[in-house]
């Protein structure tokens, strides 16, 4: 593998014309001398994809995650590519080859008991307050996400059914229900709303424009850190939230897809390992042979 260094110093000055940042060029070149120990004895213009195969299998098996192990794969590929353009080789061995799957990132719920804090310790004393509390307990009722509450409209809404219409992902409408509490304090908000002639939004600003999503953020962020919470709240949290909570409640995945709007169940399913951490938490804390000995 003596032949790899002269090959390694070519490709980092292609890089360098190429305008590559003296960071990306250390990251390429870190991806390929990891490669280099892997191969054994076989010279790296000999390489086969049953090699890159084996290679990218002893790396994952040592515990290199699917998003790193993709970006040691890019890397060789743009190596062998550059030496196919030179003619070192007759075919990319990395061409075809995937890297496993990347683990999707479990969604971040609050715990029951947390949402009710974080809820009720907005004190609806003044109208933005009580807009909060409306905006979040709405939310938190219907799964909603930040654009379906920010984009809600004063006409979606009909009290007396205790239903909204919603424009999700693709402008397809669905019908939710709204909860008790979120209906009062909706009602509530509604009496107070002042807003611009034109404007037809359910939840505006101080200056009476519909509300931005950047403005919601800041104000959950805001609250969540008067409440005391120990994580950073986002908005999307209401809506994970709902769903997990739904889930463990009914166990029914359909309807909680229906409800939020998933247009396939395996987009739902997510919550059920969310839902299963919670029942695996109750059961570390609650079973006498699965607690730790001290």
């Amino acid at each position: 593998m003596a032949d790899i260094l002269p090959l390694l110093q070519g490709f980092a000055d292609q890089l360098r014309l190429q305008g590559k940042s003296p960071h990306t060029l250390d990251a390429y070149l870190r991806d390929l001398h990891s490669l280099q120990p892997l191969l054994g004895e076989r010279n790296c213009l000999q390489v086969k994809a049953d090699d890159i195969r084996k290679a990218m299998a002893t790396l994952h098996a040592r515990g290199l995650g699917s998003r790193s192990l993709a970006r040691k794969l890019s890397s060789w590929r743009q190596f062998y590519d550059w030496l196919l353009q030179r003619q070192l080789i007759s075919g990319n061995p990395c061409l075809g080859l995937r890297a496993p799957r990347q683990d999707k990132p479990l969604p971040k719920a609050l715990p029951v008991d947390g949402t009710a804090a974080l809820l009720e310790h907005i004190e609806p004393d003044d109208s933005l307050s009580l807009r909060d509390r409306a905006l979040f307990e709405l939310m938190y009722s219907s799964g909603l996400r930040l654009s379906e509450a920010v984009n809600l409209d004063l006409p979606d809404l009909d009290l007396t059914e205790q239903l909204m219409r919603v424009r999700g992902k693709g402008n397809k409408i669905r019908l939710l229900p709204i909860g008790r509490t979120a209906l009062d304090y909706l009602k509530q908000w509604l009496a107070e709303r002042q807003s611009s002639p034109d404007c037809v939004a359910v939840f505006v600003g101080r200056h009476g424009q519909r509300l931005g999503g950047r403005q919601v953020q800041k104000r959950l962020a805001e609250w969540s850190i008067r409440t005391g919470m120990d994580r950073h709240v986002h908005p999307h949290m209401l809506r994970h939230s709902f769903a997990s909570h739904i889930l463990q409640s009914s166990g029914d995945l359909r309807a909680v897809q229906e409800l939020l709007g998933h247009a396939n169940l395996s987009t739902t399913q997510i919550y059920t390992a969310l839902d299963f951490q919670h029942l695996a938490k109750v059961y570390d804390a609650a079973h006498p042979r699965a607690k730790k000995k001290d």
